[in-house]
């Protein structure tokens, strides 16, 4: 019994330890870019700042419905932090004088 509690507890020990997945998704931008680019079609859609220690972008691509979210830091490497398809652009709603609703 005392062995297989040690080795359960070893072995979500060692898995909580371990490196999130998306950190193998790390390069510099440029080279992101050229990809999300060339191989996706994707475009820069959006980006901000995020506590001045980082850049958030979101590229997109309308023909192919894919997305990429990409966080990049000072020193020039960003991280894909999410990637998807179905990617639908929303139309702001304008209204005159009142709230939308």
């Amino acid at each position: 019994m005392y062995k297989r509690i040690l080795t359960a507890a070893l072995l979500f020990g060692m898995a909580c330890t371990g490196p999130p997945a998306w950190a193998l998704t790390c390069a510099p931008r440029e080279a992101l870019v050229a990809r999300l680019t060339s191989e996706y079609a994707e475009t820069l859609t959006a980006r901000g700042l995020q506590n001045g220690a980082a850049l958030i972008e979101v590229w997109s691509s309308e023909e192919r419905g894919s997305f990429t979210i990409l966080l990049t830091r000072p020193d020039g490497i960003s991280c894909v932090m999410s990637a998807g398809t179905h990617w639908m652009m929303e139309k702001p709603i304008v209204t005159t004088g009142g709230v939308a609703g």
